[in-house]
């Protein structure tokens, strides 16, 4: 622990009272001392495919309607003010604040972004963007960038993992929750803010920090701005930070913190502060790194859903004729029924992608006709499919009770035959978890995949290999433009 404990033990609860929030203490100076020279090679490479993997989601993304109606919004609001910094996939440059909030959304648009496991929050695409333009607006070089990125991901993974799920039962989403704060950090990093005023930039945060889950009942679009608002809030809490603004010295421990006034009374309770802070060292050094921890998608779809759609394809492939199913039952962990299984009505019936993406009865029925869940089985003639809506109806789910979560996102599938026959499949372990994990080859198909949807192969490739020798890149400016152009012929 930091400074902040003062020899005393910081575990269970929230029961700590200290003038100096011991969370926000060891992370300030952890963030403050991480040397680039002590990231283990594998650790900054792993790094460099995690932003790759933003990217490409970002561009497939630029070619949907909503990409250009958040554009226009921002425009809107900036009055006609032409601003200096690029967006994904568009040639007009925007505002600093602008651009980092449209970068978020575009990379978290499609819901195809990484994961990290314990803490069930999306950090890439609120401090990538933080970083990226923050990086590119002050001509810093890509060890930089890159350094910044690493510490603040693994502040924000240990910052969600310490709740185990409990922002979601109180209706919050931690990717604009702990992604505000993880992008404060992270633009405190560059800026040259010391643990001092980083202990101010996390309390500035906490003002800031939003993010809420009724999008799930609707289908709305709110949830896709998130890691761009907290990424563009994370900018001005380590702005203020910087200009001397006093703000909250117990972000997350404090009598209003974020675990207090964002968990239930029993979540809270629950809590042992030593996980938000595990395997950092105050003086910038790491025993843990987890970053390695980070799950990339399969699939462009809420992660609870991967092992049962992974397993209604193996089931596909197995042969099974749909016509022949009478009932079909999916075994998920308890933390995924409120984001993908209920109300049921509503998700046997999605209206929209959003819908779609957070549908358990679709992703299943989808992979057992079809053997396959991609960009192009979320579109309206996939999902109003009157075979799939028919098969959805005959999906039920279960609470698994041999489910691992939150270590594993598993799921099993049951199909009853109207032979009374039964066909089961299980994935215990998630495609894409660090136990089983997409490979960094991998990686670069899927962003090949992806940036070809806006960008020639080659222009794709020139930005594939500037972003994997990041570490070595003197101007992340030289990243930005290439990033930011309209698609070429």
């Amino acid at each position: 622990m930091g400074q902040g404990c003062q020899g005393r033990r910081c575990k269970g609860g929230l029961n700590v009272t200290l003038a100096v929030d011991p969370v926000a203490d060891t992370l300030a100076r952890f963030v403050a001392g991480l040397a680039p020279d002590s990231i283990p090679e594998q650790v900054s490479l792993r790094a460099r495919h995690l932003m790759l993997d933003a990217i490409g989601c970002g561009l497939a993304a630029r070619r949907e309607s909503f990409a250009v109606r958040f554009q226009d919004s921002l425009r809107a609001l900036a009055g006609g003010v032409q601003g200096t910094s690029g967006v994904l996939g568009f040639a007009e440059r925007m505002t600093l604040r602008d651009a980092t909030t449209l970068n978020g959304m575009l990379m978290h648009g499609l819901d195809y972004d990484d994961t990290h496991m314990a803490g069930v929050v999306h950090l890439t695409v609120s401090v990538l963007p933080a970083v990226l333009s923050l990086a590119a607006q002050r001509g810093a070089n890509g060890k930089a960038m890159l350094t910044a990125y690493i510490a603040a991901v693994e502040a924000g993974a240990r910052i969600a993992s310490a709740v185990k799920g409990g922002f979601h039962r109180q209706g919050f989403h931690p990717t604009g929750l702990v992604g505000t704060f993880a992008s404060a950090l992270a633009a405190g990093r560059l800026m040259g803010l010391d643990a001092g005023q980083l202990i101010h930039a996390q309390g500035a945060a906490l003002s800031m920090a939003s993010g809420s889950l009724q999008f799930i009942e609707d289908g709305a679009w709110t949830k896709r701005v998130h890691a761009g608002w907290a990424a563009q809030s994370g900018l001005a809490a380590a702005s203020f930070a910087a200009h001397g603004v006093i703000a909250p010295q117990a972000p997350y421990t404090g009598r209003y913190g974020l675990y207090r006034s964002h968990l239930s009374e029993v979540d809270a309770a629950q809590i042992h502060l030593d996980s938000a802070t595990a395997g950092l060292d105050a003086d910038g050094q790491a025993s843990v790194w987890e970053l390695m921890q980070m799950a990339v998608k399969p699939f462009a779809m809420c992660h609870f859903v991967h092992a049962a759609t992974d397993a209604a394809i193996a089931l596909h492939r197995r042969g099974v004729d749909i016509r022949a199913i009478e009932s079909v039952e999916v075994l998920v962990p308890q933390a995924a029924v409120e984001l993908v299984c209920e109300p049921s009505d509503r998700k046997r019936r999605p209206q929209n992608e959003y819908d779609a993406k957070f549908s358990l009865p679709y992703a299943v029925s989808s992979g057992l006709i079809r053997g396959r869940l991609g960009l192009k089985e979320l579109l309206p003639e996939a999902y109003l499919d009157v075979t799939a809506q028919a098969l959805m109806d005959r999906v039920t789910y279960r609470v698994d009770p041999n489910s691992t979560f939150p270590r594993h996102y598993s799921g099993e599938v049951r199909i009853i035959l109207r032979s009374g026959n039964e066909l089961v499949h299980r994935e215990a372990v998630n495609r894409g978890h660090p136990e089983r994990p997409v490979t960094n080859e991998q990686v670069q198909a899927k962003f090949m995949e992806n940036a070809c949807l806006h960008f020639s192969e080659t222009h794709a490739t020139a930005v594939r290999e500037q972003v994997l020798a990041l570490d070595a890149l003197p101007s992340v400016a030289t990243l930005e433009t290439l990033l930011a152009q309209e698609p070429l012929q």
